[in-house]
């Protein structure tokens, strides 16, 4: 990890801007009061938000209030707990998926979806298993709450939420992200490139051997006939 010194440069002027505002922020709040969204959403859905590069998602807690995973450096860096319960931004978000760091937290409805159409249950259509029910998967989803390691592929957002509705821990953007590697890596083309690129690199560094004549002739023929 980089030094965290140097990272938190970057909060100064966050904390200061914290520290004048009031916590308004009654997501992380333990009493439940009602809302608008009960009517919308029931404890225990799971909530998908559509984003520009990802998808979001999150379980709905009631009250208008919803638990997810989000990349955040913020607390590895403060323990100032006002800040902290301040909207994840995208700078906090960003240096949390390189930190690889993260924390399960309750947001309002409206901070979780940062004006974004809302989509209930679609996991329910594609999941091979039943989901739990609502109240053992509203009750998974908060004592998950504090910080955690984060993985961009092995462990997000919709990991968390899919062992929380329906006990198992997976990603089909995952899933999706790594057939698309595999489909442009192991192709026929791809090895043609290599076995192109392989020996004009070495000539041009100069570094021929008999390893680098191996690796030459090996890589592309492993991905030709992976392809």
């Amino acid at each position: 990890m980089f030094p965290l010194t140097l990272l938190g440069l970057l909060f100064i002027t966050a904390r200061t801007d914290h520290k004048k505002k009031k916590g308004t922020n009654q997501a992380a709040t333990k009493e439940e009061t009602p809302s608008k969204y009960d009517s919308m959403f029931q404890r225990g859905d799971l909530l998908e938000v559509p984003r520009t590069l990802f998808t979001h998602f999150g379980i709905y807690l009631g009250g208008g209030r919803v638990a997810h995973l989000i990349p955040d450096i913020l607390p590895v860096l403060s323990d100032d707990e006002e800040a902290l319960r301040q909207t994840v931004t995208n700078n906090r978000l960003i240096l949390g998926v390189i930190a690889k760091c993260a924390s399960v937290r309750v947001d309002t409805v409206e901070d979780f979806a940062y004006g974004s159409e809302i989509i209930v249950n679609p996991m329910d259509k594609v999941c091979s298993r039943p989901p739990l029910k609502g109240e053992e998967v509203a009750d998974r989803a908060e004592k998950l709450q504090g910080s955690t390691a984060y993985s961009l592929l092995w462990y997000n957002c919709e990991h968390y939420v899919m062992y929380c509705r329906y006990g198992t821990c997976m990603s089909f953007q995952t899933f999706q992200f790594c057939k698309t590697v595999k489909k442009f890596i192991l192709s026929q083309r791809s090895a043609k490139v290599t076995a192109v690129l392989g020996p004009v690199l070495v000539l041009y560094l100069g570094v021929m051997s008999l390893y680098s004549a191996l690796v030459i002739v090996l890589v592309p023929f492993i991905i030709w006939m992976a392809s």
